[in-house]
């Protein structure tokens, strides 16, 4: 039995990466999903990609700058799928980013924009649609540099912080109307463009961050498949941190 049929779902940044692998995922485990992203092109060809499988897909372009597009987006989606009972915060980005005395204030606002307060819009918008089916459950995309820091991301670790804390206040808060909400903080995952000519000495310093193998956009998805299915409805507020054991050593570089 597929692990979400019949859930509505909607992905944020998943027109590539991590969000385009958990669309998929979603998709090939009953969910109808919707795709979005600022691609159209990108974002058709994964639609393309989940129905020529069998599964039951949209694209929606938008980019979650304003409250607006994100209000719009939740609700185009819950219009399109019927429904919405599943919501992934993946998108991210936002301004160039640096340690806190050389970071500008139109770079830090502008990451904790797209990184922090979008999800928020998101959540917020979907809460109601959530309410009306009686269920729902909200996965963040985080980022295990919210707990242990690289070097010049100030803006990105505090916008990724706060959405860690947004998660328990969400679930804390939506708990009684079983709506549920947690966060996935992955380690290094691959990426197909970025890491597409990774040299071996620069892929050996990432591996020695891990204690088990570098990531892939499939780990994170499956985690997501977990967090959103019936199978974890008594797990909420909490932080799955899918770094390959990197949170509990140092490994052989500081990461």
């Amino acid at each position: 039995m597929p692990r979400l049929l019949g859930e509505k779902a909607l992905i944020t940044g998943s027109t590539a990466g991590i969000g385009k692998e958990i669309a998929m995922s979603f998709a090939r485990e009953g969910a109808a999903v919707v795709v979005t992203g600022r691609d159209a092109e990108r974002g058709n060809a994964v639609v393309r990609s989940i129905t020529a499988a069998g599964g039951r897909a949209t694209f929606i372009a938008a980019d979650l700058l304003s409250e607006e597009a994100c209000t719009g987006l939740v609700d185009h989606s819950a219009e399109a799928l019927d429904g919405l009972t599943i919501l992934v915060n993946n998108a991210a980005g936002g301004g160039p980013d640096a340690a806190a005395a050389d970071l500008g204030t139109d770079a830090w606002e502008a990451t904790l924009r797209i990184d922090l307060t979008a999800p928020f819009w998101c959540i917020r918008a979907a809460i109601p649609h959530m309410r009306r089916v009686g269920r729902g459950a909200i996965v963040n995309i985080s980022t295990r540099q919210a707990r242990r820091a690289s070097p010049g991301f100030a803006a990105y670790i505090a916008a990724k912080g706060g959405l860690e804390a947004l998660t328990r206040s969400v679930a804390v808060d939506y708990a009684s109307e079983h709506i549920r909400c947690n966060t996935i903080s992955p380690g290094y995952v691959l990426n197909e463009r970025r890491d597409a000519d990774i040299t071996p000495e620069r892929r050996a310093k990432y591996e020695s961050m891990h204690l088990t193998r570098l990531g892939t956009a499939a780990d994170v998805a499956h985690a997501a498949v977990y967090l959103a299915s019936a199978e974890s409805e008594f797990l909420t507020g909490t932080n799955l941190e899918l770094d390959g054991g990197s949170s509990n050593a140092r490994g052989l570089t500081l990461g």
